[in-house]
């Protein structure tokens, strides 16, 4: 599967299919989420362990009220949203671009899409890309979407 390197790379991915039915997944693969033999395309519910009927993705569709602006700066916010999810997840963890179609809605109301498709591993030079650009537009209330508590909060917590 080849890699996309840079945001031009991926915006020209999206621009060339037109974006609709693609997703980024954040796992050790499709040569793992695809094995043939698991049953389905699934991943689990990390609260409760729940199988889920299709694997966990984001879409990298553009959104009508975003009209015209940066396809750039649209697929940098996809990828910051969830970067810490290759922590959280472990060794071995990374984004890869799909095309899916959207087979259910999961927990927290994220697409479960079944791969049609793999087409792109994004590499981390993307990751560093895209936070540079969602940092420089300065905006102090918009962040990833990290659930994990700060460390202030895990030292009140315990």
């Amino acid at each position: 599967m080849p890699t996309v390197h840079d945001l031009d790379q991926l915006s020209e991915l999206f621009t060339a299919d037109a974006g609709d039915d693609l997703y980024v997944r954040w796992s050790h693969g499709p040569d793992v989420d695809l094995d043939p033999a698991r049953a389905q395309q699934s991943s689990r519910d990390s609260l409760t362990g729940v199988p889920l009927p299709g694997l966990s993705a984001n879409p990298l569709r553009k959104e009508p009220w975003w009209e015209d602006r940066s396809v750039r700066l649209w697929l940098a916010r996809r990828l910051y949203d969830y970067q810490h999810l290759r922590d959280l997840r472990g060794p071995g963890v990374r984004p890869w671009v799909l095309r899916g179609t959207e087979v259910a809605r999961g927990p927290d109301n994220e697409p479960l899409v079944r791969c049609d498709e793999p087409l792109a591993w994004v590499a981390d030079t993307v990751l560093c890309e895209s936070r540079a650009l969602v940092d420089a537009q300065g905006s102090r209330e918009w962040g990833p979407m990290d659930r994990r508590p700060r460390p202030a909060e895990r030292t009140a917590t315990g």
